[in-house]
């Protein structure tokens, strides 16, 4: 909704979390986490979206629309809602 409302996560390593969903576009971390069902962690996977990945945010639509994301060079688009549930580390080098 709006950028001040989202709030960012805590990863577990310690370092600054967020989600990708909550990320600024050309924002760049790793993959922490992925929360939800087995077959949505399974279909990100296989989009190259897992943990230990590094993930970089090229854009995002208003009003909770797609979100477009750079994983090994290729670019792939996820919902809103799925982009959410992924924990991802921006501080890490």
């Amino acid at each position: 909704m709006f950028g001040w409302w989202r709030k960012r996560r805590r990863s577990p390593g310690g370092g600054e979390g967020a989600t990708i969903a909550t990320m600024k576009p050309g924002e760049t971390g790793i993959v922490v986490d992925v929360g939800g069902g087995r077959r949505m962690i399974e279909r990100l996977a296989v989009l190259g979206i897992r943990p230990g990945k590094r993930v970089t945010k090229v854009s995002s639509m208003l009003l909770s629309g797609p979100v477009t994301v750079e994983v090994d060079r290729s670019q792939v688009a996820i919902g809103f809602h799925v982009a959410s549930r992924i924990l991802v580390d921006v501080k890490a080098k």
